[in-house]
Parts: structure tokens; sequence; C-alpha cells
């Protein structure tokens, strides 16, 4: 199932949805995870839903590892072998070393440019969309989003109406950037967080989706996006891809959430999310998709290149 197009089909002008409608929303777009999934007491916008959507196959195995070939100039190549843990944790040190120092105003924008591509798996012409949004940080403008290039506004937040990933500042900054605190406050979102328990197995896909939906906003609080990493890095149920892969100019390591155990019907979950060989920094997504009206099958690749904060919607940083 592909999430976006599922998505395109919403109608941001409704009225926030009741539960039995979230209920229902997140189980046409987890179905393939067999665990149960907590209910949350957020109403998701529609951008931040997309966001989790595309990143909710990030995840990591402390076993999986993958020999990666490296370019030395000589007449052979060397290997280096890698964990999914590994490469998860490299890409939380390049988070810290890389994150931008921004504390955006309520009455502020975040701006986004997401590219992507679609190349029909049985061949033929590239098509690529250049996505531009703009979304209010407190929910008190009208923000607008881009997705597959169809454009449009999106109404100002209802009250008692949020989001996840949390769109103030004020509420980022209250969530934990020590990471096993950081897993144990999604698990128990709506209640006091206890953080001397282990996370279950049946818990993790819903702190899964939490963590990726984090990972995707595109301005945190300092240290946070590392502390998310570093959290996905304890989490089961992910592989390295073998071998490298080119994206976006970049030789590439792939990671893939696995969403249910072997012998089941969904056995993967089909997407990549690709860090850079050497510095492990997140670079994008890659995944198959089918269109809903044709039934053909894309690969499909997204990537951000542009982010950052700005005083009013169609303002660029």
């Amino acid at each position: 199932m592909n999430e976006i197009e599922l998505l395109r089909e919403w109608d941001a002008d409704a009225p926030p949805l009741s539960d039995a409608a979230r209920a229902r929303a997140r189980f046409r777009l987890h179905q393939a995870m067999q665990a149960p999934a907590a209910r949350t007491r957020f109403p998701v916008h529609r951008r931040q839903l997309l966001r989790v959507g595309v990143a909710c196959a990030t995840a990591a195995a402390v076993t999986a590892t993958v020999v990666v070939s490296q370019d030395t100039g000589e007449d052979a190549p060397r290997t280096r072998t890698v964990s999914a843990t590994t490469v998860l944790r490299g890409a939380a040190a390049e988070a810290l070393r890389t994150e931008k120092p921004l504390a955006p105003r309520d009455d502020q924008f975040i701006y986004t440019k997401e590219v992507i591509e679609r190349r029909p798996v049985s061949g033929g012409p590239v098509k690529k969309w250049v996505d531009e949004s703009w979304s209010s940080v407190d929910g008190s403008k009208k923000g607008y989003v881009s997705e597959l290039g169809h454009k449009q506004w999106v109404p100002v937040f209802q009250p008692g109406q949020s989001t996840w990933p949390p769109s103030k500042w004020s509420e980022l900054e209250k969530l934990p950037t020590d990471p096993g605190k950081l897993t144990a406050a999604l698990r128990d979102m709506g209640g006091k967080p206890d953080y001397g328990r282990p996370t279950r197995a049946d818990e993790w896909p819903m702190v899964q989706i939490f963590l990726s939906g984090l990972l995707r906003h595109s301005v945190l609080p300092k240290g946070l996006r590392s502390a998310a990493f570093e959290a996905l890095a304890t989490a089961p149920g992910v592989k390295v891809l073998p071998g490298r892969t080119e994206f976006n100019g970049h030789t590439a390591i792939g990671v893939r959430y696995v969403v249910g155990p072997p012998g089941t019907s969904a056995k993967d979950g089909g997407r990549l999310l690709l860090f850079d060989a050497k510095t492990y920094r997140y670079l994008g997504l890659r995944e198959r998709t089918t269109a809903k009206l044709t039934s053909k099958v894309y690969e499909q690749s997204q990537y951000i290149v542009a982010d950052g904060v700005v005083d009013r919607v169609f303002q660029r940083p």
C-alpha cells in the first residue's frame, strides 16, 4: 500500500477525526504490522501523518551486519563490516555535528523542500516532483503543502487539536534527549512515563512510528534528533541492505525495516532508509510503490533538499 496515494484522498478542510476514524486510519496505514498499535490522543495533521508514513521504516537490529566495499585506489577493494546499530549511532553522531541552532517562534513557519522521483520498474522515463511546504509552528495560521505535486492550503488548528510530532517548540523541548527516556516517554504517551520498565516487543511498532515521525521534523531542539537515532538503534527488527547503492550522488548504506516475523504475509517493509556510507548522514528514502489507479509498480526515491524557519507562507530560507 502506498501511504502517499492514500493521504492524497484526505480532505485537509475536514473537521478533526474521531477516535474511531483515527484508529481505522492507523490500521490502514500500518496494517502490515503484526503487533497491536497503541491509540494516541493526538489528532494527526495531514502533513505530519505523511511524514510519519514516509519515515516509519526506521528502526534497527543489533545483530544484522553488511560487508560494504570501499574504493581505495588499489587493485582489490577492502571491505568493512557494519551493523544497523553502527549506522544509526553514526547517524546520531552526525546529527549532533550538523544540527541547526534554530528556535522558531510560534508565529513562524517550518519550510520544507522535498524531491520525489518515480521510475517504472518495467522501464520508462523518470517522473519528478519538487514539493515545497510551509507548516505553521503552532497551527494558528494557515499552512500550505504540496504532495506529489498536489497543492493545497491547510486550515488553522481547531481548539485542542495537536499533531505528532509537536509543532510548538515548547512541546518539543519537553521531550527527553536521553534515548532510553525518550523511548519510554513515547511508549507511555498520554500518561506518566515509567522510565524503569523495559519496552516490550509488542510496544515497539508504535514507538518506532513516533520516533520516525520525530526524525522527519525539519527543526528540532538541540540533541533531540540524535537521541531519536540512538533510540532507534535499540529497536528490534531492522536489517542492513547487503552491498552498497548510489543515492543522490552518494555511496549509501540501506537500512530496511522488517514489519513481521518470518513466515507472515508482511515479512518485509520494502522501504530503505539510506545513509551516507562514510559519514552515516541520513540521505533519504527509497521504496517500491504501486499506483492506485493503474497498479503500475514504481521505484520511488525521496529526499529533502532544503528546510528552515520563515516568517510567512511562500517565503524561503
